[in-house]
């Protein structure tokens, strides 16, 4: 976890979901970068992995890698 801020948590379980289902469905940060190039959010492969190791991304980003990856819902559970 990156600090103790109120958000940390939550940027953490976002990080986690997002990087779980890249890894449940076999897709790596070139081809992440790839299909979210096609929807006009030029991101690199080295970006991503940035964006996405720190957790810090805006839940319009979070919202667009699970629409392009194909997620329809997704289990807040822990």
């Amino acid at each position: 976890m990156a600090d103790n801020t109120l958000t940390a948590s939550y940027e953490e379980q976002a990080k986690n979901i997002l990087k779980g289902e890249l890894k449940r469905r076999g897709i790596t940060y070139a081809a992440l970068a790839e299909k979210l190039t096609a929807k006009g959010a030029h991101e690199s492969e080295r970006n991503l992995a940035n964006k996405i190791s720190r957790g810090s991304f805006t839940a319009a980003f979070f919202m667009m890698c699970m629409d392009v990856i194909g997620v329809r819902q997704v289990s807040l559970e822990t």
